[in-house]
């Protein structure tokens, strides 16, 4: 049997209560012997996650944590907390980045927003069209829609 085809017979043994406890909170079956996309993103999923615990945390220009953030600031204070280091800027953690085609975006990918050739502002991908980021003076650490095209992705590698 592979390892596919056990993974009805462990949600059977594991019960509909536990299979829906662990959609409920975001959890995962681990199946011995079967590679995962999940775990080849471990360092974005865990930058997501802090991004996500810095909720309502205040903008602050120039702050990079672990109270008060801006844009670039936040990234690079989950990317730290995951454990990989980027540059300061929004511009230079494009540049440090390995560019990505939107539709092949996933979650824990940095999101760039640009006028013309300039960036001037970065959140990272939470799925589904939305972003975690620092927005601007006087907001807060929020989830958010991504409002414009004018975006360009990159994967933290």
């Amino acid at each position: 049997m592979t390892a596919l085809n056990r993974v009805p017979s462990l949600m059977a043994r594991a019960g509909t209560a536990s299979a829906l406890t662990l959609a409920a909170v975001g959890g995962s079956i681990a199946v011995p012997g079967l590679a995962t996309d999940a775990s080849a993103a471990t360092l974005a999923t865990k930058a997501l996650q802090v991004a996500a615990s810095k909720k309502g945390s205040p903008y602050r220009y120039g702050a990079t944590g672990p109270r008060s953030f801006d844009c670039s600031g936040l990234t690079l204070y989950s990317f730290k907390k995951a454990g990989k280091s980027l540059p300061r800027t929004a511009a230079q953690q494009y540049n440090r980045t390995h560019h990505i085609s939107a539709g092949r975006r996933r979650a824990g990918d940095l999101v760039f927003f640009h006028s013309g050739s300039y960036v001037y502002h970065v959140g990272i991908y939470a799925g589904h069209g939305k972003i975690w980021h620092a927005p601007r003076t006087g907001d807060v650490v929020r989830l958010q829609k991504i409002w414009t095209r004018s975006v360009w992705y990159g994967r933290v590698s």
